[in-house]
């Protein structure tokens, strides 16, 4: 999977990260290094379903979908 991400330098120093794609998905670090797998691991925790996520109707038909 692919996504968009902006990186800028911080007011504060550093760098924060957005994912325009992913609402809320913000991350920073103290380089750009650190930022970059700082956001990655973000990502990977935004699109991590959790328990409410996976409970479904029974007559629901579960169909996985590669992005």
């Amino acid at each position: 999977m692919k996504v968009v991400i902006l990186i800028e330098p911080s007011e504060e120093g550093g760098f924060t990260v957005h994912v325009p794609s992913l609402p809320g998905c913000i991350s920073e670090g103290t380089t750009r290094e650190e930022a970059l797998a700082n956001i990655q691991e973000a990502i990977a925790l935004y699109l991590e379903p959790v328990e409410d996520d996976l409970a479904h109707p029974p007559e629901a038909e579960r169909l996985e979908l590669v992005v």
